[in-house]
């Protein structure tokens, strides 16, 4: 790999960010399909593949506001306005993928190195979707946490909706993210 191709896959790594603001075009099958591609190849221990992905297209958005609006109600929501509220955030974005962790109990794989799994192949999924030119959100909320909603996801009570990635084209740009001085974060361990 060149020296100039290495510069662009952590410019493209360095560039991520949560873009709020999504509008139309959204990637098509084959973009999608790729960006899978991409997040199935996250360290998974003894390939236990914990990671599904559910696509909601632009035309479901009002249906699953429907489901997302039952699940809030299953946790004990009753206002009506926080209903409502959840019911249109389907709309923030084009698409929408839900990032599903189906825990499985293995003698050497441990449930957090599962969901850890799932948050690498969401990542992947995210920067596969960046350099194709789109742009998201991964967002979780209350909802997530509905036994209601996992079961009608086909879940177990104990497996985790890890997330609803919003997908779309940023509708404006936003200010870079600032430069991160790693030597705050990482020390080198001594003996």
């Amino acid at each position: 790999m060149t020296d100039s191709a290495i510069q662009i896959i952590h410019q493209n790594i360095h560039q991520r960010q949560s873009i709020g603001q999504l509008i139309e075009p959204a990637p098509n099958s084959e973009q999608l399909e790729l960006a899978f591609q991409a997040a199935l190849t996250a360290p998974d221990h003894h390939r236990l593949k914990p990671t599904r992905f559910v696509v909601i297209p632009g035309e479901q958005r009002g249906a699953f506001g429907e489901v997302l609006t039952k699940a809030l109600a299953d946790l004990g929501e009753t206002d009506p306005a926080q209903l409502e509220r959840v019911k249109q955030h389907p709309f923030r974005a084009p698409l929408l993928i839900l990032a599903l962790t189906q825990l499985q109990d293995h003698p050497k794989v441990p449930h957090f190195e599962q969901i850890l799994s799932t948050g690498a192949a969401v990542q992947n999924l995210l920067l596969s979707l960046q350099v194709q030119g789109f742009s998201t959100m991964w967002r979780s909320g209350a909802v997530v946490e509905s036994n209601w909603l996992k079961q009608y996801l086909g879940l177990q009570p104990h497996d985790l909706i890890s997330g609803i990635i919003y997908v779309g084209t940023a509708a404006k740009a936003i200010a870079p993210r600032a430069d991160i001085e790693s030597k705050e974060f990482v020390k080198v361990w001594q003996a």
